[in-house]
């Protein structure tokens, strides 16, 4: 990976139209050649051509011949430029430019691939990102890495966006290889058949890989089998991947005799799709295209007895039978190895090991099909029937996940009416209307919107109306009366246009949002690339000759065993049963301890806890002893006395204890709860502990880390020791345990073991009973648990330099965050986490307004609750933040919760990589700055599908949002200044008579727009706060909360081309005004805070140990306290506590590009981030306590030395859970 990555930023450092080099690729191989620049001119198609020097020719990148670029007639949504790269290529990238010195270039498109120049599929980037940005202006390279490469002979490009200003106007190219490829057609009754030698085979390793394409949803790819009916079998499906593997004579335990695993979805495409079967030992890994599932195996490979020979296609051996009902394939393999053995080239060579069965060819025929997608209730397509013929007949065929939808509208001529087929509840109906009579109606099918090609079939003619479903028809009537069905002319299929038009077409269910394909009117096969080219018929919103259907439930992003269901558009999830809520059954229903059900006034009894809150263990039931103290009590099936006679070391004991929940959810409870104990009591009579000869344990117990333990209750966890060898009253002084006395009279050793990382106990084990009257007994109590450590676990920040930092947030998919609380100041950062273009960030935005705002890529979004209270009235406020792929939500108290909706085809991945903390300030000493490089930080991106909330030197930014907070005496001085590679800035300074100016220059043709502010000397040494947001021509300044104002600019209303922020002195002499140049002189000596640009915190990065690639800094700029008199260094001041993994050092936080952990548990959803930040005037201590006590037999003592801050904050809390009994409190 780093590899590719050092490619692509190689090459990201070349994009000037001039000079733009090629480099060599970083990859394991070489496949970055560029396949356009040597193409000839009849490689080169559009769908239309603004004038002969605008043709599709001239669209190679750099190239400034005929007009300097391809630019279609008309600019809309429609036009395409394709290229055939003469045969299948891999493409490795692409890259784009607009029209030579123009206005025209292209701000977004889709990349669509096809192996024939038909049936055209669309690149995706994640699984639901289809668009690439493209550019900002005519000359620039914009270029990106495809991650996976395209395998294909065609590639098209589709404009979505271009420039306001001008029109389409694109140049491209694109990189990769050739592609070394085997394939072989088979005809649905043809298969091969490989016959290998036994001695080839491995006895821990198994690969097998190929790749598919398929118009038919069903067909055995793969089959091998043995003589009693074991078999392993690799069947398509109704489009999906089925890996079965079966035992015929159940010599494997019942439970393991079959596995049927499921991956991919709609696969009968006629694309290709990839699959791999790995095993190594017993690890087994199934990939279909970019899916995974991996299992381990219990010896199902082991145990099947398989003869030496596997079939591709089907399964043609004569004299065996399988036990499912099996179609053969219908289509083209590809690159078919079996550990290593080229399949398909020892069937070309004819070889003796390959027998061949039917018709088989090697070459891959294509499809004719032409599909076409209805985008949008919007959609429909017109076609022209035959007016006044006497009957009306018309058949296609579906693919949609919708439940309604219109299908086609016909009216009727001579009599007044119409006929409407469509689609509701999963259900085809047919509606036959006239006015003054009752509609027919029939109905035909079931789930019709599950995803599959279903056929469609109707028949009206004279009085006799008919409909069949998937060949079935469903029903007929000749009830219609004396008149006959006349056609009416036009066939709209999908819906209805607007009004305007004059159409009479009825849409009583809405548009129809799926896929049709094999048109045919009155017997009549509808040409559709001639209604692409407009000489038949008219549609819109259609994209026509691709299917691009979606399933949004592949992979499943319900969580919890979430049942996932699907329109066009989105998907649901079902969380009934599963114990969870919300859109993706992320939030749990239960509490995570009994210490959050007793806050909630609950009394003892049996409750569910789910102990890792949103995390991937699932809830369990255990008792909750509510007295003083909330006891968890979690049972076992080992609770009585049990006796142990006739045991020595080559005989011994063993005892097991098997408890009401996994060791996971104990492990989570264990780890939670601030003390743990189990009550372990073991009765001796002659048998000892431990051997006094040789020292070796004669009797131990084994806990969670399967560790031996020979320490007892009561005791620290000290080698072979008991309480009464650490109270010095055992019965015998030379012993650490009273058992170790060797008495022929009963006594014990009992206590509480409380060393919560061995706990539970799983295992005794006993070897010293096989003596004469030699005997034991022991007793294991329940496993108890009290306290919530993420209960009154509470820190104070004093001052706005004061900050918290942990590690990153990992919360790529889902996750969650929940906090309380308390503060008098009117606003705050609570807590931020960024990465290279994504962040999120929890604030309280004034006294009333709580706001969550983050980007996943697909550009900021905020969320606000409104309250009609204040919320820094030095109270408690709970705040819980949820975002997943379906939504964000913010709640604050009781107040109602605000939703955003996740779009429906954006970025979905939340990738951060710094590290989640809160405000940060810096001391500037004279002639330090820190300058953040945009540019830079755009080629770390130019790999990313980075869309319009990325900062870079292609961009022009029509809004932004700024917020600092300084405090200086120095007049004048530079605050902020943001420079453009185009002569373009903005500088905030103090002039020299202390006033704060906003000077603004949009237009290097003209002079800057200056907002003053001269009310007060701004160089006081006072904290001041500065907020800056702009939205194109006007700008909104607020200076502490009291001093606002609204400007119209005159320069311009787009800041072109940004290129760096800078703090402190400008080091660089640039065309700037002279008071900006003067400031810039100067610098600033003094404290910046909090200092932000959108998403974009130059002073995290600055002050990292390792300062990351975008930034640079000079002189003297040290983390400081603004709280502190200016130009004086502060940082002693500054409270600041690490909570960073520990594995790690201070340089493991600089943040890495891109980085995505790939832990299981996060990849499930596990987010239970619980933070409490607690912003307050008067200081409050609140200090965590753990201690691990000795308990005895009969302890009576269980003394809790709580300090007075944490009885204070208790006892506060206490006050307002009578208020409000449901409120979860968590903190950090």
């Amino acid at each position: 990976m780093g590899s590719i990555t050092g490619a692509v930023l190689k090459t990201l450092l070349l994009l000037s139209t001039q000079n733009w080099n090629r480099v060599i690729a970083g990859n394991s191989y070489d496949c970055d050649e560029p396949l356009v620049s040597t193409l000839s001119q009849a490689s080169f198609s559009s769908s239309s051509e603004l004038s002969s020097s605008h043709g599709a020719g001239f669209a190679r990148l750099n190239r400034r011949d005929g007009a300097g670029g391809w630019s279609p007639l008309v600019s809309n949504k429609y036009q395409w430029l394709q290229i055939d790269l003469g045969e299948r290529m891999e493409t490795t990238a692409v890259a784009t430019q607009g029209g030579y010195g123009s206005s025209n270039w292209v701000t977004s498109y889709l990349l669509m691939f096809s192996d024939s120049g038909r049936n055209w599929k669309q690149y995706r980037q994640e699984d639901s990102i289809w668009g690439f940005s493209g550019n900002a202006n005519a000359d620039s390279v914009v270029y990106y890495r495809l991650q996976p490469s395209i395998k294909a002979r065609f590639l098209r490009f589709i404009p979505l966006e271009w420039n306001p200003r001008g029109r389409i106007g694109m140049r491209i190219e694109v990189f990769g290889c050739a592609y070394r490829s085997e394939v072989v057609d088979l005809d649905g009754k043809s298969s091969l058949l490989y016959r290998f030698d036994q001695n080839s085979l491995s006895p821990v390793k198994d690969i097998i890989s190929l790749k598919f394409k398929t118009m038919q949803s069903d067909g055995i790819l793969l089959h091998r089998e043995g003589q009693n009916g074991d078999h392993i079998t690799l069947e398509l499906r109704r489009g999906r991947l089925f890996l079965l593997i079966n035992s015929g004579e159940a010599r494997l335990p019942s439970a393991h005799t079959l596995i049927n695993l499921t991956l991919g979805s709609l696969m009968d495409d006629q694309h290709w799709h990839s699959m791999l079967l790995q095993r190594v030992g017993r690890q087994v890994n199934f990939t279909v295209d970019e899916h995974r599932h991996r299992f381990h195996a219990q010896g199902e490979f082991s145990y099947l007895d398989l003869d030496y020979e596997i079939s591709f296609g089907g399964i043609p051996a004569p004299g065996k039978s399988v036990s499912f009902p099996h179609k053969n394939f219908h289509g083209c393999l590809e690159n078919l190895f079996y550990n290593g053995v080229d399949i398909i080239d020892l069937a070309k060579r004819q070889k003796p090991e390959i027998i061949a069965t039917g018709n088989v060819s090697f070459s891959c025929s294509q499809s004719q099909s032409v599909p076409v997608t209805f985008l949008s209730p919007k959609s429909y397509l017109a076609l022209p029937g035959f007016s006044r013929e006497d009957e009306l007949s018309a058949m296609f065929q579906i693919r949609t996940w919708n439940k309604a939808g219109l299908l086609l509208f016909s009216e009727l001529h001579l009599v007044s009416g119409g006929l409407l087929l469509f689609l509701n509840d999963g259900k085809l109906r047919l509606n036959l209307y006239q006015p003054g009579k009752l509609p027919s109606d029939i109905t035909a099918g079931v789930g019709l919107n599950d995803g599959q090609w279903h056929s469609i079939s109707l028949s009206a003619k004279r009085n006799h109306l008919s409909v069949a479903v998937d060949g079935q028809v469903a029903s007929a009537t000749s009830s219609l009366g004396p008149e006959q069905i006349y056609s009416g002319g036009t066939y709209y299929f999908g819906g209805c246009p607007d009004n305007s038009f004059g159409s009479k077409c009825k849409n009583p269910v809405g548009g129809f949002q799926g896929c049709m394909r094999l048109i045919s009117i009155g017997n009549k096969v509808v040409d559709l690339i001639s209604v692409q080219q407009g000489s038949v018929g008219n549609f819109s919103d259609l994209q026509i000759d691709s299917c691009g259907i979606t399933d949004r439930c592949l992979p499943n992003y319900c969580e919890h065993g979430g049942e996932c269901s699907q329109s066009w558009s989105t998907f649901h999830c079902n969380c009934t049963n599963t114990g969870y809520t919300g859109a993706t059954c992320h939030n749990s229903i239960y509490e995570q301890s009994c210490e959050a059900y007793k806050h909630r006034g609950n009394t003892s009894g049996f409750y569910y806890i789910d102990s890792d809150g949103s995390g991937p263990l699932e809830p369990f039931l255990l008792y909750c002893n509510m007295t003083e103290t909330a006891w968890t009590v979690i049972q076992h099936n080992g609770s009585d006395l049990t006796r142990v006679r006739n045991t020595n070391p080559e005989n011994p004991y063993a005892g097991f204890f098997e408890y009401v929940a996994s060791m996971e959810q104990l492990q989570a409870t264990i780890n939670l709860a601030e003390h743990c104990e189990q009550e372990l009591t073991y009765y001796c009579k002659k048998s000892r502990l431990v051997n006094k000869q040789d020292g070796n344990p004669l009797s131990w117990w084994v806990g969670r880390t399967n560790e031996t333990q020979t320490y007892w209750g009561g005791s620290l966890p000290d080698p072979q020791k008991c309480t009464c060898g650490l109270e010095g009253n055992c019965i015998d002084s030379q012993y650490y345990c009273n058992c170790d006395a060797d008495r022929n009279e009963w006594t014990n050793d009992t206590g509480f073991l409380s060393y919560k990382e061995h706990l539970p106990v799983r295992k005794i084990v006993v070897t010293d009973t096989g003596r004469p009257h030699s005997e034991a007994a022991y007793k294991l109590g329940p496993l108890l648990c009290r306290g919530d450590r993420s209960f009154w676990n509470s820190a104070s920040f004093n001052t706005e330099a004061s900050y918290l930092h942990f590690p990153t947030f990992h919360g790529e998919l889902s996750a969650d965050v929940s906090f309380f609380f308390k503060t008098t100041a009117s606003s705050g950062v609570f807590l931020e986490n960024l990465g290279i273009t994504d962040f999120i960030r929890i604030e309280l935005r004034s006294p009333a307004v709580v706001t969550f705002s983050f980007d996943v890529g697909n550009g900021p979004f905020e969320i606000s609750v409104q309250s009609p209270k204040h919320f820094n009235d030095n109270q408690w406020h709970h705040v819980r933040v949820e975002r997943n792929m379906k939504e964000a939500s913010l709640q604050v108290d009781q107040l109602l919760p605000k939703m955003q909706p996740a779009p429906a085809d954006g970025h979905v991945l939340l990738q951060l990589n710094s590290q989640l903390f809160v405000e940060i300030s810096a001391y500037f000493g004279s002639g330090s700055s820190v300058i953040y490089n945009f540019q830079e930080n755009y080629s770390l991106n130019k790999n990313s599908s980075s869309h319009a909330a990325s900062f870079h030197g292609d961009m022009k930014l029509s809004r932004e949002m700024i917020k600092f907070s300084f405090r200086t005496t120095r007049a004048p001085s530079l605050l902020l200044y943001v420079s453009s590679f185009y002569k373009e800035y903005l500088s905030v300074i103090i002039a020299k008579n202390g006033s704060l100016q906003i000077r603004y220059k949009l237009n290097r043709y003209q002079e800057p727009d200056v907002v003053n502010f001269d009310f007060k000397n701004m160089a006081d040494g006072q904290l001041h706060h500065v907020e800056i947001n702009r939205e194109e021509g006007v700008v909104f300044v607020e200076i502490d909360e009291n001093a606002k104002r609204q400007v119209h600019l005159s320069s311009g209303t787009e800041f072109g081309a940004i290129r760096s922020l800078v703090l402190g002195r400008i080091l660089e002499h640039s065309d700037i005004d002279q008071e900006t140049a003067l400031a810039g002189a100067q610098g600033f000596l003094g404290c910046l805070s909090a200092v932000q640009l959108s998403h974009v915190a130059p002073l995290k990065a600055a002050l990292q140990p390792s300062h990351p690639a975008p930034i640079t800094v000079s002189g003297h700029v040290t983390e400081s306290s603004c709280m502190a008199q200016a130009g004086t260094d502060a940082t002693l001041r500054e409270r600041t506590h690490s909570f960073a993994d520990h594995s790690g050092t201070r340089g493991d936080r600089q943040p890495h590009a891109n980085a995505i952990r790939s832990d299981s548990a996060v990849i499930g959803g596990l987010i239970a981030v619980v933070v409490f930040i607690l912003l307050c005037i008067a200081a409050i201590a609140v200090r965590i306590y753990q201690q691990k006590r000795l308990y005895k037999r009969n302890e009576a003592k269980r003394s809790e030395n709580v300090d007075s801050a944490e009885a204070v904050l208790k006892s506060e809390l206490n006050v307002q859970s009578a208020v409000n009994e449901n409120q979860r409190e968590y903190f950090f």
